[in-house]
């Protein structure tokens, strides 16, 4: 082949890529379905179907509509009960009531529960002062005043045909108030625990502590994925955690891709709404060891 026509084959190939990755993946949802074994389940619990979503990041470079449909999906999959773990806003005031009425449009038999991110709580790097001291506040109250349950440090005890399961959510891990010991305080050694945790290095807290599921965002997959590379916007010790599903010594840790973005492109790494089946402890399959 001419070197000139390489060239343009390259560059050809190149530009369809980018625009690919601007235009088109951050747009393109991706609904993942998952069976979790739970050693131990009450046959009671056999079924019941939690929807997972996270990362929305509403501000002027993500367009609302691209919710609403994440949100339109999630409410299409008829699950029982609704997770939303946190960054609903990108950065300050301006989208907070518009985000709650958003997310509002979902609704579950067993509820819909929240917990916030970093962005949230005004916060952009770990140990960094919160630039908006009371967005946090404001982004729980409107979420609240819609009739969303946001836990904070704190759990719910819910039933699934008469069998007890406890929903708990844990303060963002950069805020400096997660405190994953108080959360689980009180709850039965023998009832299953779904937590909510932004970011999913909250998971170290756990230390031996029963935690069957816990659901978290925060990293949004890396947004760009090369084979034999990695995730390259996460650095080396972030991709050990970048998405998907992982085993740790007390159940298992989801990390979600998320909805939104922070720079506008994503390629192989679609944004998400996922939804999880309980089911009794079956030894087949296999799953990543974190």
């Amino acid at each position: 082949m001419p070197k000139r026509s390489l060239i343009t084959r390259l560059l050809g190939q190149s530009w369809a890529r980018l625009s690919y990755g601007r235009f088109v993946e951050p747009f393109w949802l991706q609904t993942n379905e998952i069976d979790l074994r739970i050693p131990g389940l009450d046959p009671r619990l056999e079924g019941l179907r939690i929807l997972h979503l996270t990362d929305f990041h509403l501000c002027r470079r993500i367009p609302a509509s691209h919710i609403i449909r994440s949100i339109d999906r999630g409410k299409h999959l008829g699950c029982d009960l609704i997770a939303l773990t946190g960054d609903f806003v990108h950065a300050g005031f301006r989208h907070v009531d518009e985000i709650a009425a958003i997310v509002s449009k979902l609704s579950a038999p067993l509820g819909v529960y929240a917990v916030l991110g970093n962005h949230d709580y005004s916060i952009r790097v770990y140990g960094g002062r919160r630039r908006h001291p009371l967005l946090a506040e404001a982004v729980e109250g409107a979420l609240r005043q819609r009739g969303i349950i946001v836990l904070k440090n704190e759990h719910r005890m819910i039933e699934f045909r008469g069998a007890p399961i406890a929903m708990a959510g844990v303060c963002d891990l950069w805020s400096g108030e997660a405190d994953l010991a108080s959360t689980l305080r009180g709850i039965s050694p023998d009832v299953p625990r779904i937590v909510m945790a932004h970011n999913p290095w909250t998971i170290d807290q756990a230390e031996g502590r029963r935690c069957d599921l816990m659901l978290s965002g925060h990293t949004h997959g890396g947004q760009i994925e090369f084979a034999l590379l990695g995730t390259k916007l996460l650095d080396r010790f972030k991709n050990r955690l970048a998405a998907g599903l992982y085993y740790h010594d007390s159940g298992y840790l989801y990390v979600n891709k998320g909805i939104g973005y922070t720079v506008r492109f994503r390629f192989q790494v679609r944004p998400e709404v996922a939804v999880f089946r309980l089911r009794g402890w079956d030894e087949s399959g296999s799953l990543n060891a974190l």
